[in-house]
């Protein structure tokens, strides 16, 4: 596979990364100016934001989880020539799964839905790992 179409799905996680990153930035001073909030309150990180405004933070924040073993495994796969046709497609089924999750937790919250597309997900990415582990201690 082409670099450029193993990286694309990265690109896109990242993309999905900074646009959290500014919607949790507008909703925080859009909290601030409105006076839902005291600054005193969220100067040492306490979690004193309105709920809707946490939820933006959580899904920011949540991008740096999973997708760490993502960038991680992306990074070998593409060292080690081992990303295929099969590899980008579970790649960006990863993605996918990882902007329903952040859609679920930015908005509705509905815990179960957002659990699932976190499972979903998370056994996507354990897939990945798997076939790359086999093929390189079996190659």
């Amino acid at each position: 596979m082409s670099p450029k179409a193993v990286l694309a799905p990265v690109f896109v996680q990242v993309i999905v990364t900074f646009c959290l990153l500014l919607w949790t930035g507008r909703a925080r001073f859009a909290a601030a100016r409105a006076g839902q909030v005291k600054l005193g309150d969220i100067s040492r990180g306490e979690r004193s934001w309105p709920a809707p405004v946490q939820q933006v933070s959580n899904a920011f924040a949540n991008q740096f989880e999973l997708p760490v073993l993502f960038y991680v495994l992306t990074g070998l796969a593409l060292a080690t020539a081992e990303a295929d046709h099969l590899f980008v497609g579970l790649a960006w089924l990863f993605v996918l799964t990882r902007i329903v999750h952040a859609g679920i937790y930015a908005t509705s919250n509905v815990v179960i839905r957002r659990f699932q597309a976190f499972l979903a997900g998370a056994l996507v990415l354990m897939a990945m790992w798997l076939i790359f582990a086999v093929r390189v201690l079996l190659a």
